[in-house]
């Protein structure tokens, strides 16, 4: 990721940690690193993304020229709920995260992975970013949520609970599970912009599918270093909006008071639409 780092480090950092996308800057080999992902992704999803993630990354023309411009991205986005893109460096602080969510801003990667990751970057890029997160951003009630999580998070860092905060973004915003009349599909963004965990996360019989319960899930640990080995299913996105709506504060001194779980852990109240075998996970320890 050097040059990625080169191409942001030299551009001046407003105080709210934003950045010029400078657009004109990429160069054609990066527009057309953009455009093999998103050809690649794109014929992967259909039938295996949820309905309104696959109609708005189609309506918000995430393939007109190489990578988006996020100043006309923006404003196509904007007439449909509101929100924006913003241009960062990198990984933000926590709070200047969670205020950009707050305002309906997102905070987007400018720089492109290089040739050589294109199947797996440790560190969110613009593809990431706007593929895998803004489609979504374009369906009124997952805008909703995004922007409850922003205003839940700026509380939760003030409280010193934001492991547990953090989960749920981890288990929803970047790998959640949706179910729909044909089975379930994919709408999180760390999957959604993956091949591999594309197919992984619905077809393989490794990890479990549990059904989303709140509390359950900020208990429990997650895996950055490798494919998940529990995902949580959503009823629908109108249901996660319903079951974030409360005070957490009861809920943080509740889990307060339990052990943390471990990711493939199951509990005899879960309600497992797939017990994994975890046997992907097992054989690359052996």
């Amino acid at each position: 990721m050097q040059q990625a780092a080169k191409r942001t480090s030299d551009m001046p950092v407003n105080p709210d940690h934003t950045i010029d996308q400078d657009w004109e800057g990429y160069t054609a080999a990066e527009h057309a690193r953009w455009d093999a992902l998103f050809q690649r992704q794109s014929g992967l999803l259909p039938g295996r993304a949820c309905d309104a993630f696959v109609t708005a990354m189609n309506t918000l023309t995430l393939s007109d020229s190489g990578i988006p411009h996020f100043g006309r991205l923006s404003d196509r986005l904007e007439r449909l709920t509101g929100w924006r893109v913003v241009a960062v460096p990198g990984l933000v602080p926590d709070a200047v995260f969670f205020d950009h969510l707050a305002n309906r801003r997102f905070p987007a990667g400018a720089f492109i992975r290089a040739a050589d990751q294109m199947d797996y970057i440790e560190e969110p890029d613009v593809f990431h970013d706007v593929f895998g997160h803004v489609p979504l951003l374009a369906n009124p009630v997952f805008a909703d949520y995004m922007q409850a999580y922003g205003n839940g998070g700026l509380r939760a860092d003030g409280l010193g609970v934001l492991h547990h905060l953090a989960r749920l973004y981890w288990y929803t915003v970047e790998f959640g599970l949706v179910k729909s009349d044909d089975g379930l599909r994919i709408f999180g963004a760390g999957i959604v912009s993956s091949a591999t965990e594309t197919i992984f996360a619905l077809d393989d019989p490794s990890p479990n599918r549990v059904g989303f319960d709140l509390v359950r899930l900020l208990r429990t640990n997650y895996r950055i270093d490798d494919f998940q080995q529990t995902y949580f299913v959503i009823e629908s996105f109108e249901r996660l909006l319903e079951d974030t709506a409360q005070d957490f504060g009861p809920i943080y001194q509740r889990i307060g008071r339990l052990d943390d779980l471990d990711p493939p852990d199951l509990l005899p109240e879960d309600v497992v639409l797939a017990r994994g075998t975890q046997a992907y996970f097992t054989e690359k320890v052996a």
